[in-house]
């Protein structure tokens, strides 16, 4: 892991950050300096849970999990995210609390680093930041309810295709009336993100492609061919 001034990169973190799209080149510039630069390798862990940290990640390049440990001590994942999205930032606000979930690289991966002072600093300069950060904040307490609700679920159909439909629309490439997806996931962080075996999803991936609601492109790739049957799963 190595560590660096972000302003070196080729293209600053702050200008992948919807947070900081209302700040001049000015101020892009002060922030830029401000920000630290590390690099993780594919599964090397970012933070731990229990963690304490005062530090905003953004992601400058890659794709990063957070993960909770259930207390059968398997993986549960909360969210998966990717180039332009942050964690982190509830620490910043509350400096008194420890990480509530680990973080892990899901490949090579550029992180940007901006501690709780500087981000004071920005917020205080910059009121309109506190805003954007809350307004992402809601849509992943909207989204942590959605996977809780899913997984309250007994059938894994359901759970599986809603799975599939989030990661269409994070991660797929439209086509011709298809979307082809490069999945993130491995088959087993797929199973440990709806709570399933992995025999099972590769047992319903299979129904679904009979079902010619999707196509399977090998181990990381497939293609939703029928975005309203795959809808009709979750509804």
């Amino acid at each position: 892991m190595t560590e660096h001034s972000c302003q070196f990169s080729k293209e600053p973190c702050t200008r992948k950050v919807p947070i900081f799209t209302s700040l001049s080149d000015e101020d892009l510039a002060k922030v830029s300096a401000m920000i630290k630069h590390k690099k993780y390798s594919k599964g090397q862990a970012l933070i731990l849970e229990e963690q304490p940290s005062d530090t905003l990640y953004i992601i400058k390049q890659g794709q990063v999990k957070l993960l909770k440990v259930t207390p059968q001590g398997k993986e549960q994942i909360l969210h998966i995210l990717s180039t332009g999205d942050f964690f982190g930032e509830l620490n910043i606000f509350n400096s008194d609390e420890v990480s509530n979930f680990s973080a892990y690289a899901l490949k090579n991966t550029d992180i940007c680093l901006l501690t709780k002072a500087d981000m004071e600093q920005l917020i205080e300069e910059n009121p309109d930041i506190s805003l954007k950060l809350l307004k992402t904040i809601t849509k992943r307490l909207a989204h942590t309810e959605n996977l809780a609700q899913s997984l309250a679920t007994k059938d894994p159909e359901i759970r599986i295709a809603y799975m599939i439909l989030e990661l269409g629309y994070k991660y797929g490439k439209p086509g011709n009336e298809q979307i082809h997806v490069r999945l993130p996931l491995s088959r087993e962080e797929m199973a440990n993100y709806v709570g399933v075996t992995r025999e099972t999803i590769s047992r319903k991936f299979s129904k679904f492609e009979q079902l010619g609601i999707i196509e399977i492109n090998g181990t990381r790739e497939l293609t939703i061919c029928d975005m309203s049957k795959l809808t009709a799963y979750v509804e």
